[in-house]
């Protein structure tokens, strides 16, 4: 993890004897609307049948049963909690749980922990979770599913904040960085900069260290939660607050904070679908994934949802905020999908 803390390691939540984690705990609290997850995210029994041909046979008749436990990113928690919910509506006998963790929370604490059997995720999986998965058996299979664009939000009153580059944001964020709006450009205002965050169990905060501060490491003296509502309440409360999350969560929030326009080579852009799409709101944006257990695709609630999902990524998201796939990743992503179903 160049240029960034290292993230803790944390005890798997639930295990007999023990307490929650905090991690499993604030995901857990995030989960309003999601089903099933009072307690542990406990291991779930297969549905019988396991090859391909018996997979699509029980996706096409609706014979499917089950419960598909799903943790991480809370990036792309809105959207695996909408499609989770749609995918249940159509096939009753399934339950799919949802829980918004961080990234790397979900990967240590559930997914590689073979407590969940998909993990949302707002980056790529590190060299030392697939090494923890592996050492648990189990291995993670990547499918892109949309791109997100980064959004550094601040209350609307905020008026003088009219563009940042990368260096300003990084001056702000960085371990021992400013502490006045005045630090950042002297004609701002001499008032305390309040900083609202991800925790370090998140892919966003990992990426945002990567894209804004990749020689330096970022700070942490701030409140830091995995809900991004309590991100946008804080900076919408508080005249003088910055924070940063997905872009769903500013388009859901726009009535109470303002995105921050960012210093591109053509100018200062704001962050929107359009913009993430078309390249110009270039320097924030950034894949978004799930991963899914491959030795879970032998349960045929499993394939028929990760099928589900993908085949609705190439379509206007059914939450505002995500940026479809092309239809080349899509057709990728259902191609390796048949694959590994192939494969048994």
């Amino acid at each position: 993890m160049t240029g960034r803390e290292k993230r803790p390691t944390v005890k798997p939540p639930c295990r007999s004897g023990d307490g929650p984690s905090r991690r499993g705990f604030l995901g857990a609290v995030g989960v309003a609307g999601a089903v099933g997850l009072a307690g542990c995210l406990g291991s779930v029994e297969s549905v019988p049948g396991s090859t391909a041909s018996r997979t699509a046979t029980a996706a096409t008749d609706g014979a499917l049963s089950g419960r598909i436990a799903v943790a991480g990113s809370s990036t792309v928690y809105p959207l695996t909690l909408s499609l989770g919910k749609s995918f249940s509506e159509a096939h009753p006998d399934v339950t799919v749980s949802v829980a918004s963790t961080g990234t790397g929370g979900g990967f240590a604490d559930f997914f590689c922990a073979g407590r969940t059997v998909v993990n949302d995720a707002s980056r790529a999986i590190e060299a030392d979770e697939r090494d923890a998965c592996a050492a648990a058996g189990i291995d993670p299979v990547e499918f892109r599913i949309a791109t997100d664009a980064v959004s550094v939000v601040v209350n609307p009153d905020a008026d003088w904040v009219d563009c940042l580059t990368l260096s300003e944001l990084a001056s702000i964020w960085r371990v021992g960085g400013a502490s006045s709006w005045s630090d950042v450009r002297p004609e701002w205002p001499d008032e305390p900069i309040r900083l609202a965050g991800p925790t370090t169990a998140s892919g966003t905060f990992d990426y945002f260290s990567d894209a804004v501060l990749p020689s330096a490491v970022q700070r942490t003296d701030h409140l830091t939660t995995e809900q991004d509502t309590v991100i946008a309440k804080t900076v919408g409360d508080s005249p003088h607050a910055m924070g940063y999350f997905g872009l769903a969560y500013y388009l859901q929030n726009r009535d109470t904070v303002r995105a921050v326009p960012i210093s591109e080579p053509d100018g200062c852009v704001l962050p929107s679908p359009a913009n993430a799409k078309n390249g110009r709101y270039d320097t924030l944006s950034r894949p978004l994934y799930i991963y899914v257990a491959r030795e879970a695709l032998s349960r045929p609630e499993v394939a028929a949802f990760v099928r589900y999902y993908l085949e609705r990524s190439t379509s206007e998201p059914a939450v505002v905020g995500y940026v479809p796939v092309t239809e080349g990743t899509a057709a990728d992503n259902l191609d390796r999908l048949d694959a590994l179903l192939a494969d048994g």
